[in-house]
């Protein structure tokens, strides 16, 4: 089985690399043979060996969500981006920037009742900070940004029952 990624370096240049198997060890870059030969030291840290050359290669970043890297060959340091068949197919698609979606504001995931806002108008906030804690169920739920932004507006008071969708904070 075949499989191909784009490498984005950072100079922006593109590397296709096709694989010939799943072990990853051999295949084309860029239309040219390659075999490579990979020891792993720990966890963030490998030895290779590719046309009788030695190579040392660390992982020093890595963000999944956006498949960018930054490694280390012998003490280098090289920024990367990766795109595999979906991520080319979703770019023909027009759909490769979905994850970079503008959020503008936090809906009621259930209804419930506000029992505490942790914010004010004005505020930055980070995603995944607490916004807000919602009662449903008797149970306590926490409201988390889903995005770094300001707060524009907070639509509910403590102590308000609101419903499933309901507008509780919009961001700038």
């Amino acid at each position: 089985m075949t499989q191909e990624l784009i490498i984005h370096t950072e100079k922006e240049i593109a590397h296709t690399v096709q694989f010939e198997n799943n072990d990853l060890m051999s295949g084309l870059i860029n239309g040219e043979v390659f075999n490579w030969e990979v020891a792993a030291i720990n966890d963030t840290t490998y030895h290779v060996i590719k046309d009788n050359k030695s190579y040392r290669i660390e992982l020093l970043e890595r963000d999944n969500t956006t498949k960018t890297f930054l490694i280390k060959v012998n003490g280098k340091k090289i920024p990367l981006k990766i795109a595999d068949q979906f991520d080319l197919l979703l770019h023909q698609l027009g759909m490769d920037d979905l994850n970079t979606a503008k959020v503008d504001e936090l809906k009621a995931p259930m209804p419930g009742l506000v029992l505490n806002t942790n914010v004010v108008v004005g505020q930055e906030v980070s995603a995944g900070e607490a916004l807000m804690v919602l009662e449903a169920m008797k149970m306590e739920n926490v409201l988390k940004s889903p995005t770094d932004g300001i707060i524009k507006s907070i639509e509910v008071e403590k102590g308000v029952a609101v419903e499933k969708n309901q507008v509780l904070i919009t961001f700038e």
